[in-house]
């Protein structure tokens, strides 16, 4: 049989391959840019027939019924690796939980504490090509683990979705199911730097020489940073995420990887948001490798690159050096995602560093980011003993291997000017710093 007639006979419609779907199912969900719009929201038209059934997802983009609406109590419950936007309206309704994780072992755990076995991936990926060859296009974080895994896997064919190279590319053979839906993509316009943006962009510029290789996310700093760098030369990227930013970065000439030990030449990634002139930039380019979040995030993968700088955000930073990038307090907020997994790679490779940008206050300037102790419940997710180097819009601190006492002295520098004493003087009376005329 050709792979036209293997396609043909594959191919279904969404309400066919909702079908399959039954009580008590898990679901592996594709990630961010890889959900399959048109299955996502047959789900819930079938709603009323199925019960007990666990989705897995990572930073769902849009409000699905099946994650949104009362009444899917008791049919759907969402398991989460990242919270989005969607998750944080409902998740005091009790119908999301977080899933602790690092990304480079989001698949493999999940599958070990779930027996090894997944019933269905639902996923989304291009045409096939003159070989018979689907591109998952957008990303591999834990598509490919999950495909492997699954008993049966159903594809969104979406002709909108950009070809991509590396681990996201699979034969047909490995696809039960196709079903078509041409729905738009996910567009992430880049967030607009304000004036505290461009002040933190300007200090973690600082650390970027020529032949660096970088990792970005999503922000009003990155976007900043990626104008302060757009000078510099033959910058490497190996990045959880491809965003707007770093395609900019390859506009301005800035970024080639032509210095770059793993991959040379290579846009390393395990997957992208953006808006459309990333995804033209993307689209058939043999410049942009797509990998599998287990290989792109591993640390010591990362730490093959040479001076890789890792730059994440976080909520709160306290004294010890602990990192809350994920809650607010007991609450959800986002999730680790790779940033612990970036920070500890970048470390370890020669001349690398990993920093943490945040802006140096929150709710419009009524509370410190920089605090003695994080808030109650907040989850940590870069230890004291891994921290690195911390950014506010008042300059840097390189905290690694100074002890607690240098640490608050550090970070109370680059705190609001509003919060510096309060934060010694609390220090001083939790004893977290003692002063001897307060005991």
């Amino acid at each position: 049989m050709s792979w036209q007639e293997e396609y043909k006979q594959k191919t279904i419609t969404i309400p066919e391959a909702i079908s399959k779907v039954s009580s008590g199912m898990t679901l592996q969900i594709g990630i961010a840019a890889s959900e399959p719009v048109g299955m996502l929201e047959e789900l819930a038209r079938q709603a009323e027939r199925l019960e007990d059934i666990i989705t897995w997802t990572c930073l769902p983009m849009r409000p699905y019924d099946i994650f949104m609406k009362p009444e899917m109590e008791g049919r759907f419950f969402n398991e989460n690796w990242f919270y989005g936007a969607p998750d944080r309206a409902v998740h005091g309704e009790g119908r999301v939980s977080y899933i602790p994780n690092n990304l480079h072992q989001a698949a493999i755990d999940k599958l070990v504490g779930h027996g090894g076995r997944l019933d269905m991936m639902l996923g989304v990926c291009t045409p096939p090509n003159a070989d018979g060859l689907v591109s998952l296009s957008m990303g591999a974080v834990v598509e490919r683990d999950m495909i492997d895994a699954a008993d049966l896997v159903i594809m969104e064919v979406n002709e909108n979705l950009p070809w991509t190279d590396g681990d996201v590319v699979i034969p047909i053979s490995l696809v039960d199911h196709f079903v078509m839906n041409n729905s738009p993509l996910v567009q992430v316009p880049s967030a607009e730097p304000n004036e505290t943006d461009e002040l933190i962009g300007r200090h973690v510029a600082e650390f970027i020489d020529d032949g660096c290789t970088i990792q970005l996310g999503i922000g009003g700093t990155p976007t900043a940073l990626a104008e302060f760098i757009s000078d510099r030369r033959h910058l490497g990227i190996h990045s959880e995420l491809l965003v707007d930013g770093i395609y900019k970065l390859w506009k301005a000439g800035a970024a080639d990887n032509s210095r770059k030990i793993l991959h040379p030449g290579k846009f390393v990634a395990t997957f992208a948001i953006g808006t459309q002139p990333l995804y033209d930039f993307m689209n058939d380019s043999p410049d942009v490798l797509l990998l599998r979040g287990s290989y792109v995030n591993d640390p010591y993968v990362i730490a093959k690159n040479y001076k890789m700088i890792s730059i994440n955000t976080a909520i709160q930073v306290d004294v010890l050096g602990q990192v809350c990038s994920q809650s607010l307090g007991t609450r959800q907020f986002s999730g680790t995602g790779g940033q612990l997994d970036t920070h500890r790679g970048a470390q370890m490779s020669q001349g690398g560093k990993g920093i943490i940008a945040l802006r140096s206050t929150a709710k419009n300037g009524t509370i410190s980011t920089i605090v003695p102790t994080l808030a109650p419940g907040a989850g940590v997710t870069v230890p004291s003993q891994d921290v690195d180097t911390i950014v506010t819009e008042y300059g840097s601190a390189q905290l690694r291997g100074l002890s607690v006492k240098k640490r608050m002295e550090a970070l109370v520098r680059i705190a609001h000017p509003d919060f510096r004493e309060s934060i010694r003087e609390e220090c001083h009376r939790l004893g977290i710093v003692p002063d001897k005329q307060f005991f």
